[in-house]
């Protein structure tokens, strides 16, 4: 048969496919009968502008709920027409623009940057990468300080050039961090080595098709349940999902952990998911 198994594993080399690897059987007794809640709107900062701003919002679009709203803060001449014209071709969300120096926590304080649900920081790619980077971080300072201020959790994205500067990044707390150009070098590498996986990789970056998320694991299982990854398997089965992991979310902090996220666990490991732990799947939506 032509057919081909999609697996995940450490290397090409650590795929073993064998005949009689067994099944643990699920505790179904511990698969939590909690139906998503529909996606509610969402409140979108962007903050700087370079290439790649423009395909995000659009591609936004695809994901966020009806009624959703993004708005661009940055100094870049041209931005304003640019966004005007997004705007006018965006189904789910509103597209606003404000003219403000990013690493000004005067501007970020104006816009309420606290209160947003995700904050994507994008770089100024047209400075050198240094320069680009500083303003960065002094940005994502300013963004931690009225986080701490506001008692909560900024979920950010953000974009930098230098991947040596991503140790000082992390000092701000930022849940993600893009490197451009090392994003481009692994994936890549990885087609060298499968050009199949060009397929997988369109469907997985692409609104059509199935696509990473990450969800509360009490969705799935029963809060307080000890159960192996088998039975979570079968949790999001029953939604029609695949789940790939799970994060700890005591250990969102923690490097040396992987800070939480474990992907392709053993099968047969068991835990006992907290209130704020989280599931990793690939699902339609």
């Amino acid at each position: 048969s032509a057919d081909q198994v999609i697996a995940i594993s450490e290397d090409d080399d650590t795929l073993v496919l064998r005949a009689d690897a067994g099944g643990g059987l699920p505790d179904t007794g511990a698969i939590a009968q909690r139906q998503r809640l529909p996606p509610a709107p969402e409140r979108i900062l962007i903050l700087g502008w370079n290439g790649k701003a423009q395909a995000i919002i659009e591609e936004l679009d695809n994901y966020v709920a009806p009624g959703s709203e993004t708005i661009v803060i940055c100094r870049q001449d041209g931005v304003r027409d640019t966004l005007v014209s997004v705007a006018k071709r965006m189904q789910r969300q509103k597209v606003r623009f404000a003219d403000g120096d990013i690493t000004h926590a005067a501007t970020l304080a104006a816009v309420k940057a606290a209160s947003f649900e995700h904050v994507i920081l994008l770089s100024y790619s047209d400075l050198p990468i240094q320069e680009a980077d500083a303003k960065t971080l002094i940005t994502l300072l300013h963004l931690r300080n009225l986080a701490d201020a506001a008692g909560t959790r900024l979920s950010i994205v953000s974009e930098m050039m230098d991947i040596r500067n991503r140790a000082l990044a992390q000092i701000a707390r930022a849940d993600d961090f893009i490197v451009s150009d090392k994003l481009v070098s692994l994936m890549m590498s990885q087609l060298s080595e499968n050009k199949n996986l060009e397929q997988v990789f369109k469907v997985l970056f692409s609104s059509e098709g199935s696509e990473v998320y990450i969800r509360p694991m009490t969705d799935y299982i029963t809060l307080g349940s000890t159960v192996d990854f088998y039975t979570v398997l079968e949790a999001a089965a029953q939604k029609g999902e695949t789940a790939i992991g799970y994060r700890l979310m005591q250990f969102a902090d923690d490097k040396t952990r992987g800070f939480g996220v474990n992907v392709n666990p053993r099968k047969s490991e068991r835990h006992t998911f907290g209130e704020h732990d989280k599931i990793v799947v690939l699902a339609e939506d």
